[in-house]
């Protein structure tokens, strides 16, 4: 059992149809036919949307995804069209609200790897390869791959969890020319954003994107290379061979696993709601990504 702890009861908003409440973020469409995004200030953990949320984290999302969305325009056009709020909508939705185009989803999550960790490190110690991809002897956790490769894994429902799947079963869902499109689209991303991140201090380990199709041509959608979608950890503290400190989640992580949360996470108990001291410093490292990357103080 997972999923919310507390679902939430989605705002109703004159002019916007309420469609779907994700983990993070509430999807509406507006009169126009386009979609509007919220990006909330939920956080999940072990398949579990936790009951106490992260001040600012929807709106640090929402920033750094346009920060990035512009530094990619060149290699994949994006869904963004405006981030006015749609007229009606409350003021805290400035800075976390998105108008988007309404795409043809692809049922993919794109997931670009540059070094070894997380379900690829178990799969790897276990057979050597990673999404059916084959890996020389000898990586460890933190380990920088030969080349980056393309991870592809199902998008699964709140409270379920994605799953690794190999290239060429992305190719019968979803068709040769579109997964031909997808890898080459991730890995072209990816190789951009790790060497904009490492100029800045930071190694982005792995990511995922998600695509739509507008035209029969690929749109990069949802959010993009954030800390709720990928890892990113500190170049200078980087040591193959150990878990790597990261700007992300893992605090959060370490936090439910520990003596002091009591919980079990193996139980079908929901996990507790979370100490100040972990919100605050799971806020900190949010903001310290984004001012990192954007060379922009948060404010």
């Amino acid at each position: 059992m997972s999923g919310f702890v507390e679902k939430p009861e989605p705002l109703q908003v004159p002019g916007l149809v309420h469609l779907h409440t994700g983990k993070v973020r509430e999807l509406y469409r507006n009169e126009a036919g386009d979609l509007v995004m919220v990006a909330s200030d939920r956080i999940s953990a072990y398949d579990w949307v936790l009951p106490t949320e992260i001040p600012d984290k929807g709106r640090v999302l929402t920033q750094l995804s346009l920060w990035w969305f512009d530094q990619l325009a060149d290699l994949v056009p994006n869904h963004v069209l405006s981030t006015e709020l749609p007229p009606g909508a409350p003021a805290d939705w400035q800075g976390r609200a998105l108008v988007c185009k309404s795409l043809r989803m692809v049922p993919v999550e794109c997931v670009a790897r540059g070094y070894l960790t997380g379900s690829g490190l178990a799969e790897y110690e276990e057979t050597r390869t990673v999404c059916g991809l084959a890996l020389p002897e000898g990586l460890v956790d933190g380990s920088e791959l030969p080349a980056a490769i393309f991870t592809p894994a199902t998008k699964a429902e709140v409270g379920e969890h994605d799953e690794n799947v190999s290239y060429e079963e992305v190719a019968r869902q979803v068709g040769a020319d579109t997964a031909a499109g997808l890898r080459q689209a991730t890995l072209a991303v990816y190789s951009r954003a790790r060497d904009v991140a490492r100029e800045r201090g930071i190694v982005l380990a792995d990511t995922k994107f998600e695509f739509g199709i507008e035209d029969e041509n690929l749109v990069l959608a949802d959010e993009v290379l954030t800390p709720d979608s990928s890892r990113f950890w500190p170049a200078d503290q980087w040591q193959p061979g150990r878990a790597q400190p990261s700007y992300d989640k893992q605090y959060v992580r370490d936090w439910l696993t520990s003596a002091e949360s009591g919980w079990d996470r193996r139980s079908e108990q929901p996990p507790p709601a979370l100490p100040q001291h972990v919100v605050d410093a799971t806020r900190a490292k949010y903001v310290e990504a984004y001012e990192l990357l954007t060379g922009q103080r948060w404010s």
